[in-house]
């Protein structure tokens, strides 16, 4: 790849574009696997410039100069304060709510703007998603209002005065370290961030997800409400929840088809060899290979479940500090993958936890999970921080994946749009600060870094060949494949990457752009019949091996159900060369008939699964 410019198939961009929609599904994810997504190198640069010179200097410039704790110079002396602890995890959640931390960017479909967040957040008139707008009085509607504007600027200026205002001291912190120069967060402050949280977010789940609210919300709360010693444990046990939680999300099929796409995407010079032994064959079968499957649930679950308690139960110095380092690794490897969700200062801010938690208060000096100061904190916390994931993972339906700590592992909630001719460029008249994606890499980088139109259309294009390199991504192509034999004419589209430019904020969440986004689209720009076709499916259930699917029409609403078998789905190729996997339809709409299904493309010679 170059600097300044993307790396993408050698195809002449009209005759690829003329191509059947799989055949472009297989070029493209035949491309991704020695390429990844082929973002110019420029583009990683701007996120490594973010992430060292804005986040993590930053943050601590802002530590250093409101805590009491000493110049940036002597961080050695100051950085395991914990007041710079509490501080760096209200510096990260400031920049999520603002949209300056995770999902920004080219990577996470922000072109231009490269914002989402606050540029839609502050904007009255744009898409507000409430999660229970029929139950919740007082939620109800799809538009943002003032009321809306002021509550998240409630929220953004909280944040800014727990940074600005200096840590006090504290009764419970002085008993446990004497020399402690920082105090802490005031607990009024830290209470007023939580409400405001809560009211954000039941108006609109956008900036309670956006704010990373499922792990961030319960950080703020035990730092406000418990004292020092049982504080620290009480943090000890929500990062092991996360990480085990992750851990345990990665059991069954998806995971391993993770890994593969995730190693060829990192802009790290080595050998193109390398990246094709993550795959069963190369460029030929995309199954994931051997090596894969031991970087995915070696390299990954097992570290995820093991180390973690480690941590949590070591009372010996070098097992914690060994432990603590490999966590570091972990994070750190996550870091040079630049996943597309791009969550890196959440993975630093866990680096630096891990080694702030278990290195800096062990076990053996009193802050082991035995020595809460009340019998029924242990058990009442495991349950609160465990009751989320649990329920999600049983009803993926009920809890979004980010709760349910499903981050990494392939098992999401998904969706495909697909538009008529000439449809998606009405999307430009909804009122979002970005127009739609190919206009926005035609200025990516005010001009510098634009992409020409037929290349921003094969870049766009590519996402679809990332989807299609996961599980879901077969079964999706499928529904595409039974439900449209205009098929090959259509745009069709990534809904992550829809639903950024439209909500100003995804992450990866499908229920964000499930039937009530579509609803509120289909509101805004009455589509006919067909126009605008959405194929959906949620998580797979821990306890099922299916996956449930919709098929969405946006004038007509839901017009099928169904499931298909993970198994199925894992077994096809990104293209599907051997036709669709099978679906088992449990309701169809009864004016809504199924076209007559097209036939299967021959799969090249190479191809087949």
């Amino acid at each position: 790849m170059g600097f300044l410019r993307p790396d993408l198939p050698k195809e002449d961009p009209r005759e690829f574009a003329a191509k059947p929609f799989l055949e472009r599904v297989r070029i493209l994810s035949q491309h991704w696997v020695e390429h990844g997504f082929g973002s110019p190198w420029g583009v990683h640069c701007v996120y490594i410039l973010k992430l060292v010179l804005f986040y993590a200097l930053g943050g601590l410039l802002v530590v250093s100069a409101t805590s009491d704790v000493g110049s940036l110079g002597e961080f050695g002396q100051w950085w395991d304060e914990p007041v710079v602890y509490q501080k760096l995890v209200l510096w990260t959640v400031l920049l999520e709510v603002v949209g300056l931390a995770g999902s920004w960017g080219p990577l996470a479909g922000h072109f231009r703007p490269m914002t989402g967040g606050a540029l839609y957040w502050l904007r009255p008139g744009t898409f507000r998603l409430p999660p229970w707008p029929g139950k919740v009085p007082g939620t109800a509607g799809d538009t943002r209002t003032v009321l809306d504007v002021l509550l998240y600027l409630a929220l953004i200026g909280t944040l800014v005065a727990s940074l600005v205002l200096p840590g006090e001291p504290a009764d419970s912190l002085s008993q446990a370290l004497p020399d402690a120069a920082g105090g802490l967060v005031r607990a009024d402050v830290l209470l007023a961030i939580a409400a405001l949280l809560v009211l954000c977010g039941l108006r609109d789940r956008l900036i309670f997800l956006g704010a990373r609210s499922e792990q961030y919300l319960p950080a703020i709360l035990f730092c406000a409400v418990f004292g020092f010693t049982d504080m620290v444990i009480a943090l000890k046990l929500l990062i092991v929840v996360v990480w085990v939680g992750a851990g345990v999300s990665k059991f069954g099929k998806h995971f391993a088809m993770v890994v593969p796409p995730m190693v060829s995407n990192m802009p790290v010079p080595f050998s193109k060899a390398l990246r094709r032994a993550h795959y069963a064959k190369g460029t030929e079968d995309l199954r994931p290979s051997g090596l894969a499957w031991f970087m995915a649930h070696i390299t990954g679950t097992l570290v995820e479940l093991a180390i973690p308690l480690i941590l949590l139960f070591s009372t010996n110095s070098t097992v914690t500090l060994l432990a603590a380092g490999s966590m570091v690794i972990f994070h750190l490897f996550i870091v040079t993958t630049f996943p597309l969700a791009v969550p890196l200062e959440w993975n630093v801010l866990f680096a630096y936890t891990a080694v702030f938690l278990f290195t800096g208060f062990p076990a053996q000096d009193g802050y082991g999970v035995l020595d809460f100061s009340q019998g029924w904190m242990l058990p009442v916390l495991v349950a609160a921080l465990c009751f989320f994931p649990v329920l999600g993972n049983f009803r993926p339906d009920l809890v979004s994946f980010l709760p349910s700590l499903r981050q990494y592992a392939g098992n999401w909630a998904s969706a495909t749009w697909a538009f008529a001719p000439g449809c998606e460029e009405r999307l430009n008249a909804l009122h979002t600060p970005a127009k739609n994606h190919t206009e926005q890499l035609r200025r990516m980088g005010f001009g510098l870094m634009g992409y020409a139109p037929d290349d921003a259309e094969m870049l766009l294009q590519k996402t679809i060949a990332w989807r299609g390199m996961h599980s879901q991504g077969r079964g999706l192509y499928s529904l595409l494949q039974r439900h449209l034999p205009d098929l090959d004419t259509r745009t069709v589209r990534e809904a992550e990457f829809i639903c950024n430019a439209l909500t100003g904020w995804n992450f990866g969440d499908g229920h964000l752009h499930d039937e009530r986004l579509i609803a509120a689209v289909q509101k805004r720009l009455d589509f006919a019949p067909g126009e605008l076709v959405v194929v959906y499916c949620e998580s797979q259930p821990v306890h099922k091996d299916v996956q449930e699917y919709r098929v969405i029409d946006a004038a007509l609403g839901v017009v099928e159900r169904g499931t298909w078998k993970v198994a199925d789905a894992v077994a096809e190729q990104p293209w599907l060369p051997n036709g669709p996997i099978p679906l088992t339809v449990t309701w169809t709409h009864p004016d809504h008939p199924v076209p007559a299904p097209r036939s299967a493309p021959a799969a090249p010679a190479n191809q087949e699964a």
